[in-house]
């Protein structure tokens, strides 16, 4: 990583109803191909202190590039760099690019993207390095944690039938750590092989090593209405945490695409005391977080490269939006206990980032959906099993709700089914 300097609800329902039955249920051979142990051993070969620190344009950094192409090679995955290489050449820096090619050819045109950088900061200079300076970075986590998921996602893509309807492309990125070069490079001017095409869709591995709690951070789920939803049902066979976070910095690869209106997630474990310094090295990686996470990106480009559908453009209502600004969203409500007790037992607030995701802000002690286990921050997906439209709708069918009723929820990225009982007296929601 880069030292700091209503149509989307429907699209979203189509997607968790079309994700069951594409397209690796009818394959689960390539989902089983993401195995920690091979993301170790990619990680320490990228790691390794021959390659000095991957800087991009060095001797380390060419190396390093090799061996990725090389892996890419060995799975059979199409070349999609310049002149029918995996290359795409610029400015003395190298991306490295393979295709798998989608199976609807009504689709061809439309590419989702998944990327991660590849290069480091080499020895380190007092621009890029917490220091030392001198001593070899070797960038275990920042970022051949995330080269080492892009390998493993690759190996599961090929072994996956059917393939999915729209083309993935990998894409190793050169030159982050020296300003988001080689994403830039890329979006300004296409290979030959990919001219014609355009990017749908785009996920972004970065700093994926250090997963602790299953806590993983994820950016730019406001760029498209519904992104919420959508990673929360990828994340179900997972089960890791999700921590949204709304601001938009330019600190790594995904930023280009969000700067060019491409809708983008980025998965991200976090940083950590040896962020850009020497110590960075490969026995503090852990290869099954590498794994975990791999596999969340992994059903996240499924769902999207799969869907038989129309997908949803860039939210551009995202770039003025911040942490701040979820705050507010999510600030809970008092509570006051003079208050009539409601039926129901909460109060909750729409969210036009994720209108099918509404937010409880307020849940009234002594309640049936207190006793349930509701607590606010927790987002309402659906009720009794179906999915909820938007705002408005949850209210009404709330207010209709009669006896019993299961709120499929969201916490912090996992899902839980709550059960409820309703109070006889009429009241609130």
């Amino acid at each position: 990583m880069e030292t700091r300097g209503a149509r989307g609800a429907v699209w979203v329902a189509a997607l968790l109803v079309g994700s069951a039955g594409a397209p690796a249920a009818a394959d689960d051979a390539g989902r089983g191909a993401i195995d920690a142990a091979d993301a170790g051993r990619r990680v320490a070969a990228l790691a390794d202190d021959a390659l000095e620190g991957r800087e991009a344009g060095s001797r380390g950094g060419r190396a390093a590039g090799a061996y990725v192409v090389e892996e890419l090679r060995t799975l059979g995955l199409e070349p999609a760099g310049d002149g029918g290489t995996y290359f795409q050449p610029f400015d003395g820096m190298r991306n490295i690019l393979a295709l798998l090619p989608g199976r609807d050819p009504a689709r061809a045109g439309e590419v989702v993207v998944v990327g991660a950088h590849y290069d480091h900061v080499g020895y380190g200079t007092a621009a890029t390095s917490y220091g030392p300076l001198g001593v070899i970075h070797n960038g275990a986590d920042d970022n051949a944690s995330g080269v080492a998921g892009i390998l493993e996602i690759a190996e599961a893509l090929v072994g996956i039938a059917p393939r999915p309807r729209r083309p993935v492309l990998l894409a190793l990125w050169d030159g982050e750590e020296k300003g988001l070069l080689g994403s830039r490079h890329f979006l300004a001017h296409a290979p030959e092989s990919l001219r014609g095409k355009r990017a749908v869709f785009s996920v972004n591995l970065d700093m994926i090593g250090r997963l602790r709690g299953d806590r993983v951070e994820v950016f730019g789920g406001r760029s498209a209405t519904g992104l919420r939803r959508l990673l929360v049902d990828a994340n179900r066979p997972v089960g890791l945490e999700l921590d949204f976070d709304w601001d938009i910095v330019d600190d790594s690869d995904h930023h280009p695409f969000l700067a060019a209106s491409v809708p983008t997630l980025m998965l991200h474990t976090g940083l950590h005391d040896e962020y850009h310094r020497p110590a960075d090295d490969a026995h503090l990686v852990n290869a099954e977080g590498i794994a975990a996470v791999s596999r969340l990106a992994l059903e996240t480009i499924l769902a999207v490269a799969d869907h038989d559908g129309t997908l949803p453009g860039f939210r551009d209502a995202c770039r003025g939006e911040s942490n701040r600004l979820r705050e507010e969203v999510e600030q809970p409500v008092p509570v006051d206990p003079a208050a009539p007790r409601p039926r129901w037992g909460m109060s909750t607030r729409g969210d036009p980032g994720d209108p099918a995701a509404p937010v409880v802000v307020r849940v009234v002690p002594d309640t049936p959906l207190a006793a349930a286990g509701l607590i606010p921050g927790d987002r309402i997906l659906g009720i009794d099993g179906v999915a909820v439209a938007d705002h408005a709708s949850m209210l009404r069918r709330m207010a209709s709700a009669r006896g019993r009723v299961t709120l499929q929820v969201e916490r912090r990225g996992r899902t839980l089914d709550l059960v409820a009982t309703a109070l006889p007296e009429n009241g609130g929601e």
